[in-house]
């Protein structure tokens, strides 16, 4: 690749994964979430650029809900979150959030490579990902619309497919069409023809080449971001609800004479269901995948992912278990992906656990709910370091506050006090509180609200 070309990798985090509930949440997605190992999904996505890309040049496409998580997730593996977040105030689907991007980099730079990733996938294989992000880096430089194109292991029916037409060089093919997500009968079909590719959503090509093509084919959204961009004012929700929502396969690969799809073998999965997640990860010796507290009787083939509880499991096959503080799913491991409709319906209700857990995060620390009844209230506050957390209560009752770790500054209209673990406060009614961390680790403070 030719030195001046400077490469971007550009996260997207801005789905919400609710084929993975009750663990992934509108306030917290699965891209938040620790599923495999120490990290993340978003960090994992980040680590495994490394060292081929470089950090400093990694923007991360998310919303604006998750804006302060995602940025505590990537200061904690060393990357400081300033200047690598583009928020939308909404989403749009995966074309406006590309040609944000696009732009927003353009502002600085004359021309780059930009390499796209959803931020919630796996990898197995790094040295062979890196290998073949390396070519399709190339075939961007020289004005290719590279996409990742897996090879399909078995008829899978849960992707979309790329069908692979001439060859592109040695080492990619022209993408002749992307087709939705097949019955089984043409699953086989494409797995035995062998240029069907599973769809990746991983892309790379240059920024003007992209910016011609979004010309080309949606020039009326081109118009509209490049003005949304043009200011220095945060882009409004209604402005950006007054985009086209439309994905970047349907705006622009599905029209673009110039994709060309990789041929890729990396041991990819985009964890879409808890079928996925188990078809990843390994296997016991019972054919179970456990995670968390969980016991075992006669039970194989299944999934079982425990959070706060014991879960205890006795002979069941094929079967998908997962306990949060607040929810358990439970299903068939085949329908698993069918929870979508669950979430729908809990939306319908206006359920809160459709779209929160009982812990929510702030720029300050986070809030868990442990009890809430008819005449009172409980809640567990962790402040960060230096942080302060500002709450307006409205309360008939009476307020109590216990210090459990840590020492806070607690402020009230009547003045301010230091309170050390063990130490409680009690303030009458309505207040405007705060809560102020004054040590260099965390503190957490028990909120006892009685109405």
């Amino acid at each position: 690749m030719d030195n001046h070309h400077m490469v971007y990798p550009i996260l997207l985090a801005g789905g919400t994964g609710s084929r993975l509930w009750p663990v992934s949440r509108e306030l917290y997605p699965k891209q938040l979430v620790k599923f495999i190992g120490e990290d993340s999904l978003i960090q994992a996505t980040i680590k495994r650029l490394d060292p081929l890309l470089i950090r400093e040049n990694i923007r991360i496409v998310c919303g604006i809900e998750h804006l302060h998580e995602i940025a505590r997730h990537i200061e904690e593996i060393g990357l400081s979150p300033e200047n690598k977040i583009i928020c939308e105030p909404c989403g749009r689907n995966t074309a406006p959030a590309i040609l944000l991007a696009v732009l927003n980099i353009l502002k600085s730079e004359k021309d780059a490579v930009l390499c796209i990733f959803p931020a919630d996938h796996v990898i197995n294989d790094i040295k062979e990902f890196h290998g073949r992000l390396n070519v399709a880096i190339q075939l961007a430089a020289d004005g290719h619309i590279v996409t990742f194109g897996i090879k399909p292991g078995y008829p899978e029916t849960g992707y979309g497919y790329i069908e692979g037409g001439n060859n592109v060089g040695d080492t990619a093919m022209t993408a002749k069409r992307f087709v939705e997500k097949p019955d089984m009968k043409t699953a086989r079909e494409y797995l035995k023809a062998g240029n069907f590719f599973w769809n990746s959503g991983m892309f790379a090509f240059r920024a003007s080449v992209i910016l011609e093509e979004f010309r080309c084919f949606h020039p009326d959204l081109l118009v509209q971001m490049e003005k949304l961009v043009s200011t220095e004012r945060d882009i409004s929700k209604e402005d950006y609800e007054k985009l086209l929502n439309i994905s970047f396969d349907y705006a622009i690969m599905e029209k673009t004479e110039k994709g060309a799809v990789l041929p890729s073998d990396f041991g990819w999965s985009d964890i879409g269901s808890w079928k996925s997640l188990y078809e990843f990860l390994p296997k016991d010796e019972n054919n179970n995948v456990l995670e968390g507290d969980v016991i075992t009787n006669n039970t194989h083939d299944c999934f079982i992912m425990g959070h706060d509880r014991l879960v205890a499991v006795n002979n069941i096959d094929n079967t998908v278990v997962v306990e949060t503080p607040d929810s358990i799913f439970v299903s068939d491991i085949d329908h698993s992906r069918d929870v979508k409709l669950i979430v729908s319906k809990l939306k319908e209700k206006h359920r809160k656990e459709y779209h929160q857990h009982r812990t929510i995060f702030f720029p300050w620390g986070s809030k868990t709910t442990l009890e809430s009844r008819k005449g009172y209230n409980i809640e567990r506050l962790l402040l960060y370091t230096g942080a302060t957390c500002r709450e307006e209560i409205e309360t008939t009752g009476s307020i109590h506050l216990t210090v459990v770790e840590g020492t806070v500054e607690i402020n009230t209209v009547d003045g301010s006090k230091s309170y050390n673990a063990g130490e409680s406060a009690v303030l009458q009614k309505s207040s405007n509180l705060r809560i102020k961390n004054i040590i260099d680790s965390p503190s957490r403070v028990i909120l006892i609200k009685t109405k």
